[in-house]
C-alpha cells in the first residue's frame, strides 16, 4: 500500500510539473512606439479608410494594367508555389491530428520448419498489431499546434508574394509607360533638333556660321538618336520582365498612354497625390494588414509549441501496444485459435547524453531571436511607411516646379532659335536651351513615375494588395 501511494504521489506531481506545457501562446513582445516616425502624422482610429483598404482593382484602375495583375496572379510560378506550401502544411497539419490516434498495422507472418529431413512443421499468425502513444504531457498537442503555426505562415507568404506581385506587375507597367514617354519627347526633340541642324548647315553654306557650330549640333543630334536606341532597348527589356511575371513568352505588353490614366500621369494637375491616396490610417491597422508582420507572428507562435514540445521531452512518454489475431503458434495446433495481447510501457529519460537539455535550449534560442526579429520586422514596415510618405511629398512638391521649368524653357529655347534665325544669338545659346529642355522635360515625366512608384510602395508598404 506504502508502495502504491508512493507511485500515486509521483504521478500527481509529473501531472501538475507538466501541466504548464498545455499553454496557448499569447504574444508577449510590445510593438515600438511611433512607427511612423515623428515627421509622419498617422490618423485616428475613427478616420476613414486608408489607401490599404482598397482592393488592387481600386486602386489600380486602368483595364490594361488589371488584366496583366489577373494574368500573374493566376499563372507567376513563385506564387503558385507558395499556394503548393499552403497544401502541404494543410497535409502536414492533418497528420498531426492523426497522431492522437492509434497506429494500426496488418502483419501476417508464416514459415515452415525442418529438422534432420523431418516432416516440416507449418506456422502461421495473422494479427493487428496496434501502438497508441498517450499525450500526457502535450507533446503531440504542441507539435500539432506548431504544424498549425506553420500553416498560418504559409498562408502570409503567399499573402505576401501576391502583394509583392502586384506590386511588381504595376511598377514595370508604370517604368514601360515612363519609357513610352521618354521616347515621345526624344522622337519629337529628334525632328526639332533635325531642323536646326539643316538650319546650321544652311547658315555655314551662306557662309553665317561655323563648321564647329555645324559639328556641335549635328552631335547633339547624333546624342538623342543614341538615346532613342537605348530607351527601345529599355522597352523591349521591361516588357521581358513582365512576360517572365507573367510566365508566358516574350511578346508586346499592351498598355495604355502615358497620361490616360489621370490617377498617375497627368501633367497639368495632381490627380497622382489626391488625399484619398495618400491616407495612412494608424500604426495597428498597418500591423494587422501586412502579411510579413503577422508571418514574423506565426513564427515566434510556432517556435513558442516547439519550446512546449521541447520541454515534454524531459518528461515520460507512456505507450499502448497490442496485437490480436489468430495463430497456431506456442504449440497449438490447426485450426489457429484467437490470441491476443496488449503492453502498457513507460519510458522515463534518465540519461541521453545531453540531447534533450540541447534541443531544449537551442528551441528557447530560436524562440528569443524571432521575437527580435518581429521587433524588427515593425520597425523595417515603419521605416517603408515613412519613406514612401516622404517620396509621394517630395516628387508633390517637385513636379508643379518641374511643369513649370518645362514651360519656361520651351518658351527659351522658341525664342533663342529665332534669335538665331535673325543673326542675334549665337549656335551655343542654342544648343543651351535645346538640351535644358530636353532634360527638363524627361525629369518632369520621372519625377511623375517616381511618385507614382512611392504611392505603389505606399500601398504595400501599410499592407494594402493582400486581397
Amino acid at each position: 500500500m506504502r508502495y502504491k501511494n508512493i507511485i500515486a504521489a509521483a504521478a500527481v506531481s509529473m501531472m501538475l510539473t507538466g501541466c504548464g506545457l498545455y499553454n496557448k501562446y499569447e504574444k508577449t513582445v510590445q510593438e515600438p512606439a511611433n512607427i511612423f516616425g515623428s515627421n509622419v502624422l498617422s490618423g485616428s482610429a475613427a478616420e476613414d479608410a486608408t489607401v490599404a483598404d482598397m482592393s488592387w482593382r481600386e486602386f489600380f484602375t486602368d483595364p490594361l494594367l488589371q488584366n496583366l495583375i489577373e494574368q500573374a496572379l493566376a499563372n507567376n510560378t513563385d506564387l503558385n508555389t507558395a499556394r503548393i506550401n499552403i497544401e502541404k502544411s494543410e497535409i502536414s497539419l492533418k497528420t498531426k491530428k492523426l497522431a492522437y490516434l492509434p497506429s494500426v498495422y496488418f502483419k501476417p507472418q508464416g514459415s515452415l520448419y525442418s529438422f534432420d529431413g523431418a516432416t516440416p512443421t507449418k506456422s502461421y499468425t495473422i494479427p493487428l498489431d496496434v501502438s497508441w502513444d498517450i499525450d500526457v504531457f502535450g507533446s503531440i498537442t504542441n507539435k500539432k499546434r506548431a504544424a498549425k503555426a506553420a500553416l498560418l505562415q504559409a498562408q502570409m507568404t503567399e499573402e505576401s508574394t501576391r502583394s509583392n506581385l502586384i506590386s511588381s506587375i504595376a511598377q514595370q507597367y508604370f517604368y514601360l509607360q515612363l519609357l513610352d514617354r521618354e521616347l515621345e519627347i526624344l522622337t519629337e526633340t529628334d525632328s526639332l533638333w533635325k531642323a536646326s541642324l539643316e538650319t546650321m548647315q544652311a547658315l555655314y553654306d551662306n557662309g553665317q556660321a561655323y563648321s564647329t557650330a555645324v559639328n556641335q549640333q549635328e552631335s547633339s543630334y547624333l546624342d538623342v538618336k543614341l538615346q532613342i536606341v537605348s530607351i527601345k532597348r529599355s522597352i523591349r527589356s521591361s516588357e521581358n520582365d513582365i512576360c517572365s511575371l507573367l510566365c508566358i513568352t516574350p511578346q508586346h505588353i499592351q498598355r495604355a498612354h502615358w497620361g490616360a490614366e489621370a490617377q498617375y500621369h497627368s501633367a497639368s494637375d495632381k490627380h497622382l497625390f489626391e488625399e484619398k491616396y495618400m491616407k495612412i490610417g494608424v500604426p495597428a491597422m498597418m500591423l494587422e494588414r501586412r502579411p510579413d508582420i503577422r508571418l514574423a507572428n506565426y513564427y515566434m507562435e510556432e517556435a513558442f509549441y516547439n519550446v512546449q514540445a521541447a520541454r515534454a521531452a524531459f518528461f515520460p512518454s507512456i505507450t499502448l501496444t497490442g496485437e490480436a489475431g489468430w495463430s497456431n503458434n506456442s504449440g497449438l495446433i490447426n485450426p489457429a485459435k484467437f490470441l491476443w495481447q496488449a503492453i502498457g510501457s513507460l519510458s522515463q529519460p534518465l540519461f541521453a547524453r545531453g540531447q534533450i537539455k540541447g534541443n531544449y535550449k537551442t528551441a528557447q534560442l530560436t524562440e528569443e531571436n524571432l521575437k527580435k526579429k518581429y521587433v524588427q520586422a515593425i520597425i523595417d514596415a515603419g521605416n517603408e511607411v515613412n519613406e514612401a510618405i516622404s517620396d509621394c511629398q517630395s516628387a508633390r512638391e517637385m513636379h508643379d516646379y518641374y511643369h513649370r521649368q518645362v514651360e519656361v524653357l520651351h518658351e527659351a529655347y522658341t525664342g533663342t532659335h529665332e534669335l538665331m534665325d535673325n543673326g542675334k544669338a549665337s549656335y551655343l545659346e542654342v544648343l543651351t536651351a535645346q538640351e535644358s529642355l530636353l532634360n527638363a522635360q524627361l525629369n518632369e515625366a520621372s519625377n511623375m513615375y517616381n511618385g507614382a512608384q512611392a504611392l505603389i510602395s505606399l500601398y504595400v508598404a501599410l499592407g494594402g494588395g493582400t486581397k
